[in-house]
């Protein structure tokens, strides 16, 4: 199983989870609103909290294109670009995040927009490269991001089995580049049936050295919960301050309790992988006698006389002769006058 390690943490199958607070645009391009989504999320106890860096004008090209979303319980339709330029931040303030988030010792990510977005973002040294799901056919970009020497992950929401096959290759799979590709579904809030979990089941077959992770659209944590056991090592949730801020990604978003609840229930289902080894844990070891039972006599037997189903039976405690003795004690003699209801012990068969 391969791994790949960002700010010195090893991320894979058989690690703990590494878990991304996906603050995307939530902080409405308002720099104290930003800082205070990364108090939120160092305080749910992420790896990491993650924004997304770019100029709008760099990929609309129609001012004209307009964007129909849900924000503050109505509907609201307007030019795209209009959204996303309200959501941007200077090289300068992009830099100033950075280092607020190094000082509260939580790890920088950015997803980059464009090429110039990446160079920014590796200047102000960014220990990943994230790229979203509308960007996962995009070849060019794929191919420049993967030229960096830092982690490469990848999100496949809206791609068909040909298209990941693709942009994987242009990625690095086969050249050993440290990739990561999420399981991503593209609606929001997913639906419990287009989550498909399974999928994560055919993507470690096709390609078993690939770090597996999960971008989780749903409501709660089962979704993520239930791809800590089908083998997912790093995770991402979209999280906002308030569901009642003005934006596009509020509504959907987790709250901060809810957002620390999923972080909780994600790393509790890791721990409770536990081991593959089918040996008693060490509690069960030291109670087990209290639960088991023991070979017994059930009424007196002379000595010679020969250990039967009808003179023995089992009862509690389990500090005696096991019941995984039974076929080897049947059918002995007994050494000595045994009363009834004593324990057996192996002194007493011939």
């Amino acid at each position: 199983m391969k791994m790949i390690e960002i700010n010195g943490k090893k991320i894979g199958e058989g690690y703990p989870p590494f878990i991304i607070a996906e603050a995307g645009i939530n902080h409405n391009g308002n720099m104290e609103l930003a800082k205070k989504m990364v108090l939120s999320a160092k305080d749910a106890g992420v790896d990491a909290v993650k924004f997304q860096t770019f100029y709008a004008k760099d990929f609309i090209q129609d001012r004209r294109l307009t964007y129909t979303y849900r924000s503050q319980g109505k509907e609201i339709t307007e030019p795209i670009i209009d959204m996303f330029e309200r959501s941007e931040f200077t090289a300068e303030q992009w830099g100033e995040l950075k280092e607020f988030c190094d000082s509260q010792g939580i790890l920088f990510l950015s997803t980059p927009g464009n090429v110039s977005d990446l160079e920014l973002l590796m200047s102000i040294g960014v220990q990943a490269v994230k790229v979203g799901s509308d960007d996962f056919v995009n070849i060019p970009l794929i191919r420049r991001y993967a030229t960096e020497n830092v982690p490469l992950l990848l999100s496949c929401g809206m791609a068909t089995e040909e298209e990941i096959d693709l942009t994987l290759k242009n990625a690095g799979v086969y050249t050993n580049k440290e990739l990561c590709l999420f399981l991503c579904t593209s609606e929001y809030p997913t639906p419990p049936e287009d989550v498909n979990i399974r999928k994560l089941l055919t993507l470690r077959e096709k390609y078993p050295e690939l770090v597996l992770g999960l971008s989780d659209h749903t409501v709660g944590s089962t979704a993520a919960v239930m791809a800590v056991a089908y083998g997912a090592g790093i995770f991402e949730k979209h999280f906002t301050l308030d569901h009642n801020l003005p934006g596009p990604d509020h509504w959907f978003s987790e709250e901060p309790e809810a957002l620390k609840k999923w972080v909780s229930d994600v790393r509790t289902a890791y721990q409770m992988l536990g081991t593959p080894n089918l040996q008693p844990t060490e509690k069960e070891m030291q109670i087990r006698n209290e639960y088991h039972r023991s070979i017994t006599t059930a009424c007196d037997i002379a000595q010679g006389d020969v250990f039967t189903e009808q003179n023995l039976c089992m009862r509690r405690p389990g500090d005696g002769l096991p019941g995984s003795m039974w076929d080897e004690v049947i059918g002995k003699q007994a050494k000595r006058d045994i009363g009834a209801n004593v324990q057996l012990k192996r002194e007493d068969i011939v």
